[in-house]
């Protein structure tokens, strides 16, 4: 029912933009110039339209049009990278905000003096993942340091990775028995916020050894059940890389990605810029961006990306 409403509101807002398009014409044909200035103002927003049109038609990956959920891990730096890693956890708040997303903090662990250590945070809408794909990697921060008493730059980094959110009839099979699930006590801040029973989740993969846990909720069986949410989301992510890298394989080329290898800088001293390092786009209203303005860089990845896979093979 979901994918169904998807295509039904494709479909209606094509036949929407063909519609506004043949009446534009329509006017146009009138040759009447008092109808100049709002035939331009019409011809300007359908342009927008078909622009957002065009960005949507290069989502065509086969999760492209699903929820995401999307984790963020403080890096080397100490403090300033825990610091960094809200920031982006702020930033992606926003960016979800600003395109009518519902979000959902599924599980977070917070800095020892500032920040938070990681976050993992369920994103719904449509074509989430195919948008929020193009942030996987590392992201690194250059600013002054609020946190060192004689205010030198430092450079901070944080890891963040996207997953495309499945429900449990999907092609990914987990077995009762390849999974053991421990439970304990959620951290707290102390005094009436500890937590006195055992609602935490910590569920371990065995075949693949991944680990996850969730204790935002103060129900057991709604952790368990983000918890397994989140699992689902990291095995179909670990078919999905396997799957491209065979492919990769095939074509001749592969380059992993590792921790070192950051996706985007943003520095804030002693100049300001915001730039990706896999398409070059770069903005210079670093407040704009940390505030939610991603656009620019998500249709440059995607752009790029499909470039890459119509680029002719030898």
């Amino acid at each position: 029912m979901k994918t169904l409403a998807r295509i039904r509101r494709d479909v209606v807002s094509w036949h929407t933009l063909r519609q506004r398009t043949e009446d534009a014409l329509e006017l146009a044909g009138l040759e009447d110039e008092s109808l100049t200035e709002d035939i331009e103002k019409e011809a300007l927003a359908i342009h927008g339209i078909v622009e957002q049109r065009e960005l949507l038609a290069l989502l065509s990956g086969p999760y492209d049009s699903e929820d995401a959920i999307l984790s963020i891990h403080a890096g080397a730096g100490g403090t300033d990278s825990q610091d960094w890693a809200q920031m982006l956890q702020r930033m992606y708040l926003r960016w979800a905000e600003r395109n009518d997303m519902d979000v959902e903090i599924l599980s977070s662990s917070e800095g020892d003096e500032a920040g938070i250590k990681s976050v993992m945070i369920a994103i719904n809408g449509d074509y989430v993942f195919g948008y929020l794909r193009s942030e996987r990697g590392v992201h690194r921060l250059v600013r002054l340091s609020p946190f060192d008493s004689a205010h030198r730059r430092h450079t901070s980094f944080a890891l963040v990775e996207v997953y495309p959110q499945v429900d449990s009839n999907s092609d990914v099979e987990i077995h009762p028995s390849d999974i053991r699930i421990d439970t304990y006590r959620s951290a707290g801040a102390g005094g009436q916020n500890v937590q006195k029973n055992e609602t935490a989740i910590r569920i371990t993969h065995i075949p693949s050894g991944l680990v996850v846990t969730c204790q935002n909720e103060r129900s057991q069986s709604q952790n368990k059940e983000n918890a397994m949410r989140v699992l689902r989301a990291r095995l179909l992510d670990l078919k999905r890389q396997d799957q491209e890298e065979e492919l990769a394989k095939l074509k001749g080329e592969h380059v992993s990605a590792e921790w070192g290898s950051q996706i985007r800088s943003y520095v804030l001293h002693p100049y300001q810029m915001v730039k990706d390092h896999r398409t070059n786009f770069e903005m210079g209203n670093t407040t704009a961006v940390l505030d939610g303005d991603l656009d620019g860089f998500i249709d440059a990845y995607l752009r790029i990306q499909k470039g890459k896979q119509t680029k002719p093979t030898a």
